[in-house]
């Protein structure tokens, strides 16, 4: 269990990608990470493919130097997410920190509101992708990687790329 100790947060909103929340998160637990989920305010999310998830409590009421990461997942949520300030508080603040920073597909959108993809190389779905380039990141069409303390997953099919990174980053810092 090489993130035993580590406190993860992932962003969910109603729209979330099933499969981009549940599989980090089953990933993250099963390394020995306590996983925390939160979103603009608690309550229970419904995911495109009809997935539950329950938020436990609001982004505005972490402190980030009580986290390792945080996660943001694609699908629709992150439309909602990123005009949240307490969401995008919590992002920055993790980021400044040098801590990890993560997305899936279409959760980059977060990233950019947050203002922490210049300079980054940065992949999602290509339907982000004149996002990135107009925040300043470099586009690049890789399944998953790591720049400096964000690390990127292109679309669902990448999540085991991604995954990879994700705790390979978490166990280095």
């Amino acid at each position: 269990m090489r993130l035993q100790g580590k406190r993860v947060v992932i962003l969910v909103d109603e729209g979330f990608e099933d499969l981009e929340f549940w599989v980090p998160r089953m990933r993250l637990e099963e390394e020995g990470a306590t996983v925390v989920v939160a979103s603009r305010r608690p309550g229970r999310y419904t995911g495109k493919h009809c997935l539950q998830a329950e938020a436990t409590v609001a982004a505005k009421d972490l402190n980030p130097a009580d986290f390792d990461a945080v996660v943001v997942p694609g699908g629709w949520a992150p439309d909602k997410l990123r005009r949240d300030p307490g969401v995008l508080n919590l992002v920055r603040g993790v980021y400044a920190q040098g801590k990890i920073v993560a997305s899936l597909c279409h959760g980059g959108w977060v990233l950019i509101s947050a203002g922490i993809v210049a300079g980054h190389k940065a992949t999602g779905s290509t339907g982000i992708r004149d996002d990135i380039l107009n925040a300043g990141g470099t586009w690049v069409d890789e399944p998953a990687f790591r720049d400096g303390n964000l690390v990127w997953g292109r679309v669902v099919k990448d999540i085991p790329a991604f995954c990879r990174q994700l705790v390979a980053a978490l166990a280095e810092d």
